[in-house]
């Protein structure tokens, strides 16, 4: 019997982990996150990988006498996690700026009781989160040449957003998706095109799956990424709440000081390629990586609720009162308002024999077989390091010479200009600076 009775105890001890539940004496917090959303790796992934707010925790029990009890909750998108925070089973999650505001709305039916947007996690001031990307062998140069197709991309969500406001008056039938199902159907033939977030159109062409057609910088639009509270929690706990934002900078200054390792991390709890998360999550990223709610963003967010709204997604938000940077502020600082990536590339360029210092030239090559990256001060340098190593390169990157969107060398399209080598993301972007070159034929003619 006393076997038995063990048994049934260990099983109710499980259940409760897996539900979020705690035990009598303790305080639980459950977080909801999207490992492979890799944007919100400071408040998921890394953050989780990392332990650190467990550590706080550990801290803050040894001065308050209790004890805290984490669950990790990992989903797919946002939508999950705000169904989950509505019932008051997920108390803390990170999610894109579409889904934020449709916590936000959808929470807002609970009165002053709903949730807040406490932080960011990360964001790209121009939009370069969300691309659209073809099959390799498509013949699309263009969004114009989309019209009439199908497009894969998920109702609701940024990726769809940068569509829509991309498309203008093109018209294309939109196939609402799953970020995994519409990259099967594009493959397949059943899509000619998918709009997608970070990490999947860097995957595919990673994997040269694809092919970039067009990039979300074009907008010049930002898109964020942040952390949502439900408001009882927060206000029963907000000791809890100050620990995690405080470990959230913890993770946010490990990624800075050691972003490989951090790629590295995150690859290894993801299955992503590390190549893929370092594109995003690397110094100089399209990611940048800042806690701070800056005026720029808020904006951003009150202008995606029209479109929100037109698409029926949300009824009515007061985007001002959703976002509540008071816990933030009382917990590390407000932060900056500038949009200065303070993730940079540095070192010395040993091709060219100079510091590297501009970030809107500076790039990376990781040589195979390496477990460091190299700096590069110019794409001509990098081009040069390249062909002087006479190496295997495992991948290199390059910033896109109009938006500044970091990219993978091998897939840029080349434009000579003067006496210099110009990488572009998109060929379209190429094309209206000068003849379009291959990534071997600009290696070829540096």
């Amino acid at each position: 019997m006393r076997k038995l009775l063990a048994a049934a105890l260990a099983a109710v001890a499980v259940a409760a982990c897996g539900t979020g539940e705690a035990s009598s004496d303790a305080v639980s917090v459950v977080i909801g996150y999207q490992s492979k959303t890799i944007n919100t790796v400071t408040a998921g992934t890394l953050l989780r990988e990392l332990g650190f707010f467990e550590r706080r925790l550990a801290e803050l029990g040894r001065a308050t006498g209790r004890k805290y009890e984490v669950t990790w909750q990992d989903y797919d998108t946002g939508a999950p996690i705000t169904a989950q925070m509505i019932a008051g089973k997920i108390d803390i999650g990170s999610m894109g700026d579409y889904p934020l505001l449709i916590n936000g709305s959808r929470t807002r039916k609970q009165g002053d009781e709903g949730t807040r947007m406490v932080s960011v996690t990360g964001y790209n001031p121009r939009g370069a989160l969300n691309m659209v990307v073809v099959r390799p062998d498509s013949p699309a140069k263009t969004l114009a040449d989309l019209k009439g197709r199908r497009v894969s991309a998920s109702v609701g969500s940024a990726g769809h957003g940068t569509l829509v406001r991309a498309l203008g008056d093109i018209g294309v039938t939109v196939e609402n998706q799953q970020p995994s199902v519409g990259a099967s159907a594009l493959q397949g033939g059943g899509v000619e095109a998918l709009s997608q977030f970070v990490a999947w159109p860097g995957q595919l062409v990673f994997d040269k799956q694809a092919k970039l057609l067009y990039d979300g910088a074009a907008l010049n639009f930002p898109t964020l990424h942040g952390v949502v509270v439900r408001k009882p929690f927060a206000t029963a706990r907000p000791e809890v709440l100050a620990e995690f934002l405080r470990a959230q900078q913890d993770a946010t200054k490990y990624l800075h000081e050691k972003p490989l390792e951090a790629a590295k991390s995150v690859a290894r709890s993801t299955g992503l390629p590390p190549e893929v998360v370092y594109l995003y999550n690397g110094p100089n990223g399209i990611a940048t990586f800042d806690l701070s709610l800056k005026p720029v963003l808020r904006k951003a967010l009150q202008d995606d609720v029209p479109f929100l709204a037109s698409i029926g997604n949300i009824e009515e938000l007061d985007v001002g009162k959703f976002i509540d940077d008071g816990p933030l502020k009382a917990a590390v600082g407000g932060g900056t308002d500038d949009l200065v990536n303070p993730a940079r590339i540095t070192g010395v360029d040993k091709a060219c024999g100079v510091e590297v210092s501009d970030p809107a030239t500076a790039g990376e090559v990781w040589f195979d077989g390496e477990e460091a990256t190299h700096p590069a001060a110019t794409p001509d340098c990098l081009l040069k390091q390249i062909k002087q190593a006479g190496r295997k390169v495992r991948v290199a990157y390059v910033p896109d010479a109009g938006t500044g969107t970091r990219w993978f060398a091998e897939h840029a399209h080349w434009v000579r200009e003067g006496d210099r080598l110009l990488p572009f993301t998109t060929e379209a972007a190429a094309a209206e600076r000068g003849v379009v070159l291959t990534y071997e034929q600009a290696l070829a003619g540096v």
